[in-house]
């Protein structure tokens, strides 16, 4: 591609995504906050309501975990200068991978820098020309990416459609390796994956499970542990995938799973290999982060009283909140352009979401992202909703005026 093209390519971009949307004031991306991550940031010097973060059990702010990050900074400094593989392995990171394959239920774990990575790593190498990964249609970028390194033929099914998938499955070879990859709850639309379901379909064609915890950890199953343990699954699940940068107030992610799975993405996980390992402060603070959620379930107990009372309060006040099961509330705006008016309106008026519009959704099913933390109070609850209702009847929202 020569510069003249590359130049094309890039303002082209600009000029049909960004500009139109920079120019009418509705650009809702990259919003500097000037404070800590909690359920009230500083924006532009103003206070404003946050819904739109994935620290559910808002530990991101917990004193003892500052203080522990605090502590490696001065005992180990401020990185290790180097992969895993090499030199860039601690003893906390140690520590760190048997307290969370114990925590998931597996025999072993190995930590990744960032939650994509953690993906890219298995999804790149498991799986050879002859195989098979089965993509939920809506699963992370990070798994459908972690799909395109692969040399494997890669295959879609519908959104949480086992029958699909059995179908999908039926058509491969007997002998060929399958994995299936799938969300726990999925980042979006807030519901959760058809475990059980899967595991059955899984079983009949002989095919292996990977599951992204990344919204799971901390918010379901037994202490948090996640999607398996939510259904009691946990040993039909082969990988369990999770990040750190959500419940675990931190930065990294890790795949768990058996032993010789494990000690083969260790020396075949290109992500891995080839990163510098997660800093020291990161560990620490998933490590205080880990020890907190186990011993205190009175932070994931607030989670779903709180999630329990917003989604009750917004379908009395007509809002279309689509499947959710979880703290993450899609509230439909089924309109590009009046999602990131909604976004906009509520930020001028102290509340933060999050507008998910075409291409990431379909046009129709354009929506903002309603968050819960354990450490709202009902009141920034009520106050939220209150000012969404009013920027939705301001707008005329059609799904909302049909629904009320």
């Amino acid at each position: 591609m020569s510069k003249g093209k590359l130049s094309e390519r890039t303002s082209s971009f600009l000029k049909k995504e960004l500009e139109p949307i920079k120019a009418n004031d509705l650009y809702a991306y990259f919003r500097p906050i000037q404070s800590k991550q909690d359920t009230e940031v500083i924006i532009d010097g103003k206070r404003v309501l946050m819904f739109g973060s994935n620290s559910y059990l808002g530990l991101t702010t917990d004193s003892r975990i500052i203080e522990a990050s605090q502590d490696a900074l001065a005992k180990y400094g401020t990185g290790c200068a180097g992969s895993r593989f090499l030199n860039g392995t601690l003893d906390i990171h140690v520590e760190l991978e048997e307290k969370l394959a114990d925590y998931v239920g597996k025999d072993a774990a190995v930590l990744f820098s960032t939650g994509f990575q953690s993906n890219l790593g298995p999804l790149s190498c498991l799986t050879g020309r002859n195989d098979y990964i089965l993509l939920d249609e809506r699963n992370h970028a990070s798994i459908i990416d972690g799909s395109r390194l692969s040399f494997s033929k890669v295959i879609k099914y519908a959104h949480n459609d086992m029958e699909d998938l059995r179908a999908k499955l039926a058509r491969l070879p007997e002998d060929s390796l399958k994995l299936i990859a799938t969300d726990g709850i999925f980042s979006m639309e807030g519901d959760i994956v058809k475990l059980p379901e899967m595991v059955k379909v899984a079983e009949e064609f002989d095919a292996a499970i990977l599951c992204d915890d990344a919204h799971s950890l901390g918010v379901i199953g037994e202490k948090g542990a996640g999607t398996g343990s939510h259904f009691g699954l946990t040993d039909q699940v082969d990988l369990i995938m999770g990040t750190f940068s959500k419940s675990l107030a931190s930065l990294g992610g890790f795949v768990a799973a058996d032993k010789d799975t494990i000690e083969y993405l260790k020396h075949r996980a290109r992500s891995l290999m080839f990163s510098a390992s997660m800093t020291p402060a990161s560990v620490a603070s998933t490590l205080k982060a880990l020890e907190i959620i186990q011993t205190e379930p009175e932070h994931i107990e607030k989670l779903w009283a709180n999630t329990h009372y917003a989604k009750k309060l917004l379908i009395e006040n007509g809002f279309d909140l689509g499947d959710t099961e979880s703290p993450i509330l899609p509230i439909f705006v089924r309109n590009n352009d009046k999602t990131y008016i909604v976004t906009k309106m509520l930020q001028d008026n102290g509340v933060f979401v999050n507008p998910v519009v075409a291409p990431a959704v379909p046009a129709e099913e354009s929506l903002i992202r309603f968050s819960l933390m354990a450490t709202h109070t009902f009141d920034q609850i009520d106050e939220a909703i209150d000012k969404m209702s009013k920027v939705f009847k301001t707008l005329e929202v059609e799904r909302y005026k049909k629904v009320i």
